[in-house]
């Protein structure tokens, strides 16, 4: 019975995407606590890992479909359709940036545990913020390549 509904495609890309924007939410929170005057590192620690375990899950179902669904059934489409540069390119993109994310998610995760002293004693919160919003940002761009990805296989 799971078996049949992780393979129905819309609840797999549904759960991709969703854990996606739990991720990107929670990086955009880490940021906008980042920036706030009272700086609440519970918090901070909380959007991290809220923000890390959503990219991962969505790895998961994302990866899920692309081994079951996507390499026989749509990336065919995609390359004799009129756009396969879809796949080419932003896929492959989206691939590689995807590599990445969960790394600089855990990094920002880690950089929660450091004492508010040594956080402030080194001057992380700019580099901190900076790391914040590329994390969202890609997550961001990572979402509007997989609308090019889904736009190409629908139009074939």
């Amino acid at each position: 019975m799971i078996s049949q509904f992780l393979t129905y495609k819309p609840v797999l890309i549904g759960l991709h995407l969703g854990f996606a924007i739990v991720g990107i939410d929670a990086f955009l929170w880490y940021l906008g606590e980042l920036a706030g005057k009272s700086q609440n590192h519970t918090r901070i620690r909380w959007a991290s890992i809220i923000g890390v375990t959503g990219f991962a899950l969505s790895w998961l179902a994302g990866g899920y479909y692309y081994v079951v669904n996507y390499g026989k059934l749509v990336k065919p489409i995609i390359l004799k359709g009129t756009a396969p540069w879809a796949h080419a390119i932003a896929m492959e993109a989206k691939e590689h940036i995807f590599l990445f994310i969960i790394p600089l998610a855990l990094t920002a995760v880690f950089l929660t545990f450091l004492g508010k002293e040594d956080f402030e004693k080194n001057n992380l919160r700019r580099v901190t913020m900076v790391l914040a919003g590329l994390i969202a940002g890609l997550g961001l761009a990572i979402g509007a390549m997989g609308f090019i990805i889904s736009a190409a296989a629908r139009w074939g």
